[in-house]
């Protein structure tokens, strides 16, 4: 998925989240500085979450509104290392999971399919909810984090107490996965057709970090990101389940490859493409590699939705779509 992760999308990240959650270090006239590469968000813990250990980074008093931060591919959660620590000066507890196929999570079962389906990443995230003993969160994301987000804001809206999204609504219409999109689009989603092949699966196996930094160049073509940030992210990549769950993850949305039976019930519900009713804030880069930013949906003048577009348009913030046509595929 084609995010722009560098220093203005991630303190927009931020901001949006501290809408949501009701704090205002996004209306300090200065900005900490950019977090080094050399800062690493440690330590880890480890808890038993449904099919998965997973790994996260928790900042912030125990006591805080919470907001789930999940990453995507090919990221892992320095993709919120300015943002957590500005989230939990303001009094938030922040918790960033690493997904499933990341870090140092873990499948509990030895013989559990490596799933990367929709269905399942938006599972995992109530299943923390559920092992941390979390109410309700702020849940945001970005590209397979923005689709888990999606995904648990639209299945267990109570849960849920607002959305952060990048690229607007991500659950996947998969009866329009074999509907080609413009040609300069579909140049853009090599990778997603390349890992349909036997030689992708290869080759992502051999070749993780040069097609992981391919895909930042391509994806974020104006973040001039250093070695040592890659690498801080890269080492995520090495974990033993990554190149099952993204080649899962991607062929599942092509219908090439079946879903895991215990998301079936999920996965039937999302054909629907359910609309997400809780608070929700989208961000699109106007300098996104693949998608230029999207368009808000037309709304009455006057209404508390035009009210909303007006303030995040002040923001350059984008409103979400709640049905869109299609959905970003990656």
């Amino acid at each position: 998925m084609a995010d722009t992760i560098d220093r203005g999308r991630r303190l927009l990240l931020g901001a949006a989240l501290s809408g949501i959650t009701a704090k205002a270090f996004a209306r300090a006239e200065t900005r900490p500085a950019r977090a080094p590469a050399s800062l690493r968000m440690e330590p880890l813990k480890q808890i038993d979450a449904g099919v998965l250990s997973v790994a996260y980074y928790e900042a912030g008093p125990a006591d805080g509104p919470v907001a789930i931060l999940l990453h995507g591919f090919p990221y892992d959660i320095h993709t919120y290392v300015d943002v957590a620590s500005q989230l939990a000066a303001q009094g938030c507890r922040v918790i960033v999971p690493y997904l499933r196929g990341f870090g140092e999570t873990r499948f509990r079962d030895p013989a559990a399919l490596r799933s990367g389906e929709q269905a399942a990443i938006g599972a995992d995230v109530v299943a923390l909810l559920d092992a941390l003993g979390i109410p309700r969160a702020v849940i945001a994301g970005h590209n397979w984090g923005g689709r888990a987000a999606c995904v648990a804001a639209a299945l267990w809206p109570e849960r849920c107490r607002g959305l952060v999204t990048v690229n607007s609504y991500l659950i996947q219409d998969l009866s329009q996965a074999m509907v080609p999109a413009h040609p300069q689009l579909e140049t853009a989603l090599w990778y997603e057709f390349y890992f349909q092949l036997e030689r992708g699966r290869a080759g992502l196996a051999a070749n993780r970090r040069e097609i992981a930094r391919l895909l930042w160049k391509q994806w974020s073509p104006e973040w001039d990101f250093d070695d040592a940030t890659f690498e801080r992210t890269a080492a995520a990549h090495d974990n033993p389940d990554y190149v099952d769950v993204v080649i899962h993850s991607y062929r599942h949305r092509f219908g090439l490859a079946a879903g895991d039976p215990r998301y079936a019930g999920l996965q039937r519900r999302l054909v629907s493409l359910p609309p997400i009713a809780v608070p929700a804030v989208t961000l699109d880069g106007d300098r996104d590699g693949v998608y230029r930013r999207a368009t808000a949906a037309p709304v009455p003048p006057n209404s508390p939705a035009a009210a909303s577009i007006a303030w995040c348009r002040a923001r350059d913030i984008t409103c979400p779509r709640k049905r869109p046509r299609r959905s970003p595929p990656r």
